[in-house]
């Protein structure tokens, strides 16, 4: 078991570190000015859009805009949590690892029900969207997981039942 919980923990930090850096430098731009941005990010961005041809980045629809500002403003922050977390090994892992993942796979319910049922989506931008749904599970799945008492860091302390008790 502690092997799995070991290589959740080292997918969701990848993904995690992805996430951390894209959601404040790319998906920001769907909600806020792009003068805020260098040039070589919304070229990024617009690459990407029409590589992709994401109609949600063009098209902006308004729950898209929702999703996103909860994105930035109460998914982005868990996601330096749970990155901070798996670091230094915190018992409270478990509880964002769980929220994040709920929220998320709420999130991604919405986003790929509206691709289904637009039928405006081709494979390839459902490819990009449908692991999202994944992460958002394995997320849920690691915060109904035990905590592990020792991830990426060791902190020094053993687990309390590995303590040897005094007669």
């Amino acid at each position: 078991m502690g092997f799995v919980v070991k290589l959740i923990d080292a997918t969701l930090f990848l993904f995690f570190l992805v996430i951390a850096l894209a959601a404040p430098l790319l998906d920001a731009q769907t909600c806020l000015p792009l003068t805020y941005f260098p040039d070589f990010l919304i070229d990024l961005k617009k690459w990407y859009s029409n590589e992709y041809d994401d109609y949600l980045i063009i098209e902006k629809p308004h729950f898209f805009i929702g999703l996103v500002w909860i994105e930035l403003l109460f998914q982005w922050p868990l996601v330096l949590l749970n990155l901070y977390a798996i670091l230094a090994g915190k018992p409270w892992y478990q509880t964002t690892c769980l929220i994040y993942g709920a929220s998320l796979s709420t999130s991604m319910a919405a986003v790929l029900s509206e691709m289904m049922g637009s039928k405006k989506a081709s494979d390839k931008l459902m490819s990009l969207y449908f692991p999202f749904m994944g992460v958002g599970v394995l997320a849920i799945l690691r915060g109904l997981l035990p905590h592990s008492t020792r991830t990426f860091s060791s902190n020094g302390k053993r687990p309390l039942i590995a303590r040897k008790k005094r007669a």
